[in-house]
């Protein structure tokens, strides 16, 4: 059975689950958490969603993430190519860093936003690391209670639920974490609600998220979009891509992205050629020679159909 596509709206906020690919370490020291601490903060300035809480396990990651118009299959993508690049580089490694497609339970941000965050702010005592979420130094818990300050970080939205005086506030979520107990796994931010996992909240939530996306058409991927997938399926940054120069792996991987706007894309092969400084003519023959490639290249013909299935599941769920 296929796989529902996920769902987005402006405002929608989101648990999401990113882990090691076959459970696997995905940090290995302090400099690496901090990279991804700074590839979140980059991903919030360039996006404009937020992140209420998170917790950095050993292999596995969890955020509250509520995102505006750019959905959330976009911000996970870049943010787990570009930290994989960054572990891949310091690790002198290839390959995959996490387990095929990232978890992400919408969830009913009235009714359970300051509950979500409490939760993820226990894992560490979950698996027995920590006495008290206090002590674990790369959760949002110790923002909340302002020991230490990140930027990036949305506290105001949870925090206001218990006092308008943030003293006050920071003391009462405390105790609200502390009397949560972390001996429970809540199923719900892990599987959902009712008859569609996806979604967490109440039946009138669920059965009004749906109504609203479930007719919604479909967007086709921006130029960035596709110029992002294109360089990830390369190993590329878009940069590299755009860079200067003759190197086969790049000159193919812009004949891919100058095919995929032109098949793709409501964008064009000047916004394309404005993005990576060549002109019209000389992508659109790119393309076609491409194209004409595949018909006896096996590996390239692959390569261009798993970047149709990729962007056709970007324009689902953009819907």
């Amino acid at each position: 059975m296929a796989r529902k596509p996920r769902i987005h709206y402006p405002g929608a906020l989101y648990h999401v689950i990113l882990r090691g690919n076959a459970r696997q370490d995905i940090f290995f020291d302090d400099e690496d958490r901090y990279r991804f601490y700074l590839l979140i903060q980059q991903g919030v300035e360039r996006f404009g969603h937020r992140v209420h809480a998170f917790c950095l396990m050993t292999n596995h990651i969890h955020l509250a993430i509520q995102v505006a118009d750019v959905p959330l299959s976009r911000i996970m993508q870049n943010l787990s190519f570009r930290y994989t690049r960054w572990i891949n580089w310091r690790q002198n490694r290839n390959g995959h860093l996490f387990q095929g497609r990232y978890k992400a339970i919408l969830v009913d941000h009235d009714a359970y936003l300051v509950q979500l965050a409490g939760y993820l702010h226990l894992n560490s005592l979950r698996a027995g690391m920590t006495k008290g979420p206090e002590d674990y130094p790369w959760s949002s818990h110790r923002a909340y209670l302002g020991m230490e300050s990140i930027p990036w970080l949305t506290t105001a939205p949870v925090l206001a639920q218990f006092s308008n005086s943030l003293p006050a506030a920071r003391r009462l979520f405390a105790g609200f974490v502390q009397a949560s107990g972390a001996d429970d796994r809540r199923q719900e931010f892990h599987r959902g609600s009712g008859n569609d996992g996806r979604v967490l909240g109440e039946d009138h939530f669920v059965e009004e998220v749906l109504r609203q996306t479930e007719n919604q058409p479909l967007k086709k991927p921006s130029v960035e979009e596709i110029l992002e997938h294109v360089a990830s399926f390369y190993q590329l940054s878009v940069d590299e891509l755009a860079a200067s120069g003759q190197d086969r792996r790049k000159s193919e991987a812009r004949s891919l992205a100058a095919w995929a706007v032109r098949e793709w894309s409501d964008g064009t092969l000047t916004d394309l050629g404005n993005r990576t400084g060549r002109d019209v003519t000389t992508l659109s023959s790119a393309a076609g020679r491409l194209l004409a490639r595949s018909r006896s290249d096996v590996g390239l013909a692959k390569r261009i159909d798993q970047l149709q299935k990729a962007l056709g599941k970007v324009a689902i769920l953009q819907a």
